[in-house]
């Protein structure tokens, strides 16, 4: 396949802090942690010592190894006096696997060192940068998952800080995916204003969706201010990182679900054509278009359209 100019550069920056994060965790030195052992014994140790029993092929398959590999180390463990092995009893071809005492103590000292050297590095940082670097790390984890899990998702009623973030958001994804200027935050920030100020609990509500707890979208349901029988949907958005969850789904039936029970008869809401992905969401919802007309905003030239769906 091909390689982009963009995905080889991409690649190469990915290359640079592999270096450069082997160096900060000792893992070229021959002996891991000032350790008699290389990075993958110590994995394999580690996999030892936090279970009581497991199974050659179990270790093989959680570290990738390859079979001839991972049966010579076991037999230099066996030979070091630091695991013994017995046949299953399951699986007669299969062996079990456990640390003696003489292994459990070479464990124990390997997971205090690696413990005291991730501590030492973390004690560099201030509180914010240790939360910057875990909430990136965690990131990085999610995404490289193999089975790209996405975590758990929750939908939850806002509270404080959660206007201030989505003002931000919305600012920043509208000009990084389509170039939209600062009068759109602008609009934005005075939406959200009005909402924190003056909105009714009982007819007006605000929704932030959450991923593992991290905020990845947003909306809000207002009452329309030239009909007091129709819900205003307003600001929908869904991070780039939690699109394909459906998320965008759940909160508008969020919205529809509360104007039901708020007593409205309808619900209402504007849009611009461009953004398709929020479009299908609201066509899917039952929505139809209403209305479009023309304007030129946030430095472009748009079309406005308004969506109606009735209650």
């Amino acid at each position: 396949m091909p390689i982009s100019e963009s995905l080889a550069q991409q690649a190469e920056a990915v290359r640079n802090f592999n270096r450069f994060y082997t160096r900060q965790i000792g893992v070229l030195d021959e002996g891991l942690l000032a350790s008699s052992f290389s990075l993958t014994q110590a994995r394999v140790l580690f996999e030892l010592g936090t279970r009581k029993t497991v199974t050659a092929s179990e270790i093989g398959e959680l570290l990738g190894l390859d079979a001839g590999y991972l049966s010579r180390i076991v037999q230099n463990f066996i030979a070091q006096g630091l695991i013994t092995r017995q046949p299953s009893r399951e699986d007669g071809r299969q062996w079990m696997l456990s640390l003696t005492s003489e292994g459990r103590r070479a464990f124990r000292n390997l997971d205090r060192a690696s413990h005291k050297l991730t501590a030492s590095h973390l004690s560099r940082l201030s509180e914010p940068g240790r939360h910057r670097l875990l909430t990136s790390m965690q990131e990085v984890q999610r995404l490289l998952s193999p089975a790209n899990g996405h975590g758990k998702v929750t939908i939850r009623t806002h509270r404080i800080g959660d206007i201030g973030w989505a003002i931000e958001r919305h600012g920043q994804l509208y000009a990084d995916e389509f170039g939209w200027n600062a009068e759109f935050e602008a609009l934005v920030a005075g939406l959200f204003a009005q909402f924190a100020t003056h909105h009714d609990p009982a007819t007006e509500r605000m929704w932030i969706a959450a991923v593992d707890g991290e905020r990845v979208g947003c909306v809000f349901v207002a009452r329309n201010a030239d009909d007091p029988t129709a819900a205003q949907l307003r600001c929908l958005l869904v991070d780039p990182k939690a699109r394909g969850l459906g998320i965008g789904k759940r909160l508008v039936d969020e919205c529809i679900g509360f104007a039901k029970n708020a007593g409205y008869t309808r619900v209402l809401l504007w849009t611009n054509d461009i953004l398709a992905s929020a479009r299908r969401i609201y066509e899917a919802a039952g929505f139809s278009l209403v209305s479009e007309e023309a304007h030129h905003s946030f430095g472009h030239d748009l079309m406005g359209q308004v969506w109606a769906r009735a209650l």
